[in-house]
Order: C-alpha cells, then sequence, then structure tokens
C-alpha cells in the first residue's frame, strides 16, 4: 500500500510527484522537479523526521520515491520512520551544501512505510509530550541546570532523542541512567541553543510571517548590535530580541546595503563649524540620502537636513579654515522668499463665487416664491376690492332710501299740522 504525506491546506501531487509548493517546514524549493529525467539522476534522497530534524539516504533497493512517500529507514538500533522531502539532482547539491560525503557509510531505505509501522510510530509519538514533563520534574530533581525543550521517539519506539539547553556544561549521566529506567528505552541527548529551539517549536514572527528558522533557514550566523546601529534602529532590548529571547537573525539581512551606502556620507565623528555654531552629527537618512545635524550632542536642538554632497562642501571649508555663514544653504533661500509671500496659499476671497451661487439660488428661489406669493396677494386684494365696493354701494343705497322715507314723513307731518291748525 503507498501511502503520501499531505499537508492540509497545501496543494496535492500529481502523479508524477512533482510539487514546487513548499509542504513541510525546511523544504527546498524543487526546481527541477518537472525537468525530464531529473529524478532519475540519483539514488540518494532526502528524508524528514519531526520538525526540522533531516537525513540523507541511499535508494539502494531502487524503490520508486516520490515526494511525500513515508518511508522506513536504517537507524541505530531498529528503524525509524520519515517523509520523503527531495529527490534528484537537487539531493547531490545539498548534500555538498551540508557536507555530507558519499564515501562515508550512508545509511538506506529500507522500504515504504507499512500500516504496521505507522501504527507504532503513532503510539511512540503520542507519549512524547508525557514524556518530556516527566524528564523536567527529573532534572530538577537532581539540581541540573538544563531545560527540556523537546522529546522525539524514533518510529520503532526503541529510542528517544532528548533536546536540551544550557548555559554551562552539564554532567548528565546520572540523569541518563534515571530516564532509561522510568521509560525503558535507548536515551540519546542532543544539546540544542535557543534558535534551533525556536525553530523546533515554530511560530509568527512580529512581521506576521512563520519564523524564519522554522521555515527555511539552516545556517545561524551571529548577530550583532552593531547591525543595528548600522541602520539606526533604536536599540531597545525588546523590539530587537525575537522569540528566542536573542537578536532577531533579520537584523542581518540588510546589513551590507546599508554598510555600502554609509560610504557615500561623511564620518560621523566629523562636526560641522559655522560662524553661528558647531553641528554634531545627529542621524542618516539612506533613503532620502539626507543627514541631519544638531547643535548639541546630548540632545536635538537647531536640527538641520542637508545632503551629503553639502555636508563634504562644508568639512573641506572648515579644513581650508573657512566657515560657512549657514548650513544649508536652502534655509537661507526659504527665508528671504518667506518675506514676500503671502501668508496665505489661496485667495482670501477664494469662496466667495460659491457664496454668490448659493445666493443667487436663494434669490432665484426668493423670486419665485415672492412672484407667487404676489400673484396670492393681488388675488386676495381683488377679491377684497370687490368686497369694499360692494359695501360702498350698499352703503350709498339705504342712505338714499332712508332719505325718501324721511322727506315722505316730513311732508306728511307738515300737512298734518296744517290741517289741524
Amino acid at each position: 500500500m503507498n501511502f503520501k504525506y499531505i499537508v492540509p491546506g497545501c496543494c496535492q501531487m500529481n502523479p508524477k510527484g512533482c510539487s514546487k509548493k513548499q509542504d513541510t517546514k525546511l523544504n527546498i524549493y524543487d526546481w527541477l522537479c518537472d525537468v525530464p529525467e531529473s529524478g532519475q539522476a540519483t539514488n540518494y534522497v532526502e528524508v524528514q523526521f519531526k520538525n526540522t530534524r533531516k537525513g540523507y539516504y541511499l535508494n539502494s533497493a531502487d524503490i520508486q520515491l516520490e515526494k511525500g512517500d513515508i518511508v522506513a529507514v536504517e537507524s541505530s538500533p531498529g528503524h525509524d520512520i520519515g517523509v520523503v522531502t527531495l529527490t534528484g539532482k537537487l539531493v547531490l547539491l545539498q548534500m555538498k551544501k551540508n557536507r555530507i560525503r558519499m564515501d562515508n557509510e550512508v545509511r538506506r531505505v529500507y522500504r515504504k512505510a507499512k500500516p504496521n509501522d505507522i501504527e507504532k510510530y503513532e503510539e511512540s509519538k503520542a507519549k512524547e509530550h508525557d514524556t518530556m514533563i516527566r524528564s523536567r520534574q527529573i532534572a530538577k530533581d537532581l539540581g541540573l541546570q538544563m531545560k527540556i525543550g523537546d522529546v522525539e521517539y524514533q518510529g520503532d519506539g526503541n529510542k528517544a532523542i532528548f533536546y536540551y539547553i544550557a548555559d554551562d556544561r552539564v554532567d548528565f549521566r546520572q540523569l541518563i541512567k534515571v530516564l532509561a529506567e522510568n521509560f525503558k528505552v535507548r536515551i540519546e541527548m542532543k544539546q540544542i541553543g535557543a534558535r534551533q529551539e525556536a525553530g523546533r517549536i515554530g511560530g509568527i514572527g512580529p512581521c506576521g510571517r512563520e519564523l524564519c528558522c522554522s521555515g527555511w533557514m539552516t545556517n545561524f550566523v551571529s548577530v550583532s548590535t552593531g547591525s543595528a546601529r548600522f541602520q539606526d534602529i533604536s536599540m531597545n532590548p525588546q523590539k530587537l530580541a525575537g522569540q528566542c529571547a536573542k537578536l532577531k537573525c533579520c537584523l542581518n539581512y540588510e546589513v551590507d546595503a546599508y554598510v555600502e551606502a554609509q560610504k557615500r556620507f561623511p564620518s560621523r565623528e566629523i562636526p560641522l563649524e559655522t560662524k553661528d555654531s558647531t553641528y554634531y552629527h545627529f542621524k542618516t537618512d539612506v533613503f532620502k540620502n539626507q543627514i541631519s545635524y544638531s547643535t548639541d550632542k546630548n540632545f536635538v536642538a537647531n536640527l538641520t537636513a542637508i545632503s551629503p554632497e553639502r555636508a563634504f562642501e562644508v568639512i573641506n571649508m572648515n579644513r581650508r579654515g573657512e566657515k560657512p555663514l549657514l548650513l544649508n544653504l536652502e534655509d537661507g533661500e526659504k527665508k528671504n522668499t518667506k518675506e514676500y509671500q503671502d501668508i496665505l496659499d489661496e485667495s482670501v476671497t477664494r469662496f466667495d463665487n460659491n457664496n454668490k451661487r448659493k445666493k443667487k439660488h436663494k434669490n432665484r428661489n426668493g423670486e419665485n416664491r415672492s412672484n407667487e406669493n404676489k400673484s396670492f396677494n393681488n388675488k386676495d386684494n381683488e377679491s377684497n376690492d370687490r368686497r369694499q365696493n360692494s359695501r360702498k354701494n350698499h352703503d350709498n343705497v339705504t342712505p338714499k332710501l332712508v332719505l325718501k322715507k324721511d322727506v315722505k314723513s316730513n311732508i306728511e307731518f307738515q300737512n298734518q299740522n296744517k290741517s289741524d291748525e
């Protein structure tokens, strides 16, 4: 039965076993996987075990192996279970890089893993965490100044590798005896550094990506604080240290570029003298191609940024005994131009047009409304006039009637009086 090791979330292998995608930690980019006849170039294969441990084995039985196959390989004693991570010509290049000679006795690949082999491997793997906790307690009881960071069981369960960290040399002979009595396996102790422990445990860095030591780094180069000084990084231990409590490995990535760029800048120890004061180096900005100088060594005062060409020019003038009036010539030009410039860059009446437009719109709206109101008012006035005229006519008519009646009554009254007399 043919078993494939497929990591969840990664692309699956094609029938030829060619996959350029990185499936496990510290994988090599197999750029020859789709080249014809590249896989038959050598019988050596790369096998990876738990975390970052790898080995190179000889496929003496000419088993058809592909990337991702689970195989049983030779070990001492017994056999171990691992995953094939690289085949073809790149294996020879990796062996040369890791200084592994073919003249030495290279262990062999026994077979592809069977279901029984995988069951034993899973059983032994399930005991690793409990074994690590118990071994830490045993080391503490023995008074040993060491930390057991990880435990790895061999595929057949006959041997266990204990990875530990210690600042000084540790005599763990008594510890091996106690561990062998408790766990009934062969014990092997391997000392690792803090960076190797971080690589085995893994994690996410402050950049948001997987740790370099667990993703692709195999050689750990020493990192010094000089790398941070060249890049003008704040000397804050909390920011410079990684998860391993050591200086971050990425501080070395761009140091060479900064060192090469610093050659275009003057020395930081040379002060610049002007007629007013003396300027001392404060900061070098490689990206902006500027140097900042301050009039005080201890704190920022009158900070001035100039180009490296101007700095070299002032240094040469100082060597000749001359002192410029200003460190930055652009400052004088800015002062002269500012004296004749308006405070405001734009006109004060830049919003008037908009206001006029708004007012026009408002006036138009107001005029329309006023016209409408006028029309309504005119109609009301006309109706009122009609009412008033009607009232006047009524008033004019009634008095005449009243007068006629009064005249008649007066005539009748006079006639009566006459008759009485």
